[in-house]
């Protein structure tokens, strides 16, 4: 068992083969300045674009320098499994680093799709965020969106289709079923990475092409015209929701542009100006949203409010951005969990849920 009584190794991951590998950087540079240095011993792994992993230190990361560039091989690690529950070893050069917690500050597929928490399972170690069922339901809109449905949860009607069935999609059906305007989505990938608005034929025949080239499946979905509103969950068997905010994007829709490439994008408004009986309904609405798709840790929950305050789920982040401007940070800081805190109960989050599973028999 992990105890939080003495100072705690944690691995901060970042980077990653995913379209977010930028703003996996950016995140983990604000997760380093805000972390308790204290509490924490901090190790820093970054994946490159090809998926080694390198590590690098905290000035290196804090520089702002373009990181990941050729002839790094110095600073390659190993990472040894122990035998012993809980622990695991970066071998650093000829250093060996003992590790308590992983943080992986990785968005999108290859760190938030459940495929490196498997990792993280079989290492044994504790690590931040949902595991992965939660993760990989989380990543997949169509799979969430029809856990939704199951559940009762209003959200936008959708069609998928998959890459084999690219030549029988038609513009004139799907027009028909959902509409103009409409979204079309990769069905794996989040920043807003890949997305399209349609409002024509020769407009949706690019987006689906672009949508194909970051994904083997992709959701489009009807146009709910309505406010962009988000919400923040923090916990495991009992989570609890934040203040909702409000996201005014100054562009077509909230792209990636509008929130990493503008600075002028988008304007945030925290909490958002809604009816307190719409808000509480927000709050419980994020709590089953994170509780259907089986999430542990931390995730954000995505909704449209139209001008009837009808609420619309849209979807679950569940690793959220921690830039300077990311919507989960802000979302607790003004609910009352300072960023260093909020750093600080997700850390015992991972740690709790580690305990958990390690009081179970895994043999007769």
């Amino acid at each position: 068992m992990i105890k939080n009584n003495k100072k705690i190794n944690i691995a901060i991951m970042f980077g990653g083969r995913s379209a977010e590998h930028e703003v996996s950087i950016n995140s983990a540079r604000n997760v380093v300045k805000a972390i308790n240095k204290d509490k924490y011993n901090i190790s820093l792994i970054g994946i490159d674009r090809s998926g080694k992993w390198l590590h690098f230190k905290e000035q290196e990361l804090l520089s702002g320098k373009q990181l990941f560039l050729s002839g790094e091989d110095s600073k390659n690690i190993t990472v040894i499994p122990y035998t012993e529950k809980g622990k695991f070893f970066l071998k650093i050069g000829e250093t060996d680093k003992l590790i308590n917690v992983v943080f992986p500050v990785l968005h999108g597929p290859f760190g938030e799709d459940g495929t490196i928490q498997g990792l993280f399972k079989l290492f044994n170690v504790p690590f931040v965020g949902p595991s992965v069922l939660g993760s990989a339901l989380g990543m997949d809109k169509d799979v969430s969106k029809r856990l939704f449905k199951e559940a009762g949860m209003p959200s936008a009607k959708f069609l998928v289709y998959k890459n084999n069935q690219k030549n029988n999609i038609s513009f004139k059906e799907i027009e028909k079923n959902l509409g103009l305007p409409l979204f079309l989505k990769p069905a794996n990938l989040g920043s807003s990475v890949g997305i399209s608005k349609v409002t024509n034929k020769n407009e949706f025949t690019k987006a689906v092409e672009k949508a194909f080239s970051y994904d083997n499946k992709i959701i489009i979905e009807e146009f709910i015209k309505g406010r962009e509103i988000e919400c923040a969950v923090l916990g495991n068997e009992n989570p609890i929701a934040s203040i909702p905010g409000e996201v005014i994007s100054n562009h077509d829709f909230y792209s990636y542009e509008a929130k990493y490439l503008d600075e002028n994008g988008a304007m945030v408004a925290i909490p958002a100006n809604l009816p307190t009986s719409i808000i509480k309904k927000i709050q419980e609405m994020a709590v089953k949203t994170f509780k259907i798709l089986c999430c542990e840790g931390m995730g954000r929950v995505d909704f449209f409010v139209d001008a009837k305050n009808k609420i619309f789920v849209n979807e679950i982040n569940t690793l959220p951005g921690f830039t300077s401007i990311s919507m989960y940070p802000k979302l607790w800081e003004y609910s009352g969990i300072s960023y260093s805190k909020l750093i600080d109960n997700l850390i015992k989050l991972a740690i709790e849920r580690y305990n958990t599973e390690n009081k179970l028999k895994t043999f007769k």
